[in-house]
């Protein structure tokens, strides 16, 4: 089993319950597939480096995915031809890191430990 890092930028007016939708249909496609999805993150409207299909801003949804091969070749097969979704990309890893989430919202008090770091 090999261990994938899978995430899609889905178009900026897509709504709060059509981002439900994709998750659950891209998890289906996955568990369809003998693969397991370990977490999914919702990193929500991010701002885009640059223009993409004349948006500027996109929704971001990260699968983390315990799979063989053919789980990303038939992921990539549906999101190609899906007109909600702006991007995606798939990162092979050796091992995940469940324990850190990089577009959480931090605590105060972690705001205050940066700044006098």
């Amino acid at each position: 089993m090999n261990f994938y890092e899978h995430t899609i930028i889905a178009r900026q007016d897509t709504s709060p319950s059509e981002i439900k939708q994709l998750t659950e249909k891209y998890s289906k496609i996955v568990e369809k597939n003998e693969g397991e999805i370990i977490k999914t993150e919702n990193w929500g409207l991010l701002n885009l480096s640059y223009l993409i299909k004349k948006n500027k801003k996109g929704s971001y949804i990260h699968f983390k995915i315990k799979g063989k091969g053919n789980v990303i070749d038939e992921l990539e097969k549906n999101e190609a031809i899906d007109k909600k979704l702006l991007r995606y990309l798939t990162v092979k890893v050796k091992k995940f890191d469940l324990d850190t989430n990089y577009f959480g919202k931090k605590d105060d008090e972690e705001k205050k430990e940066s700044f006098k770091n």
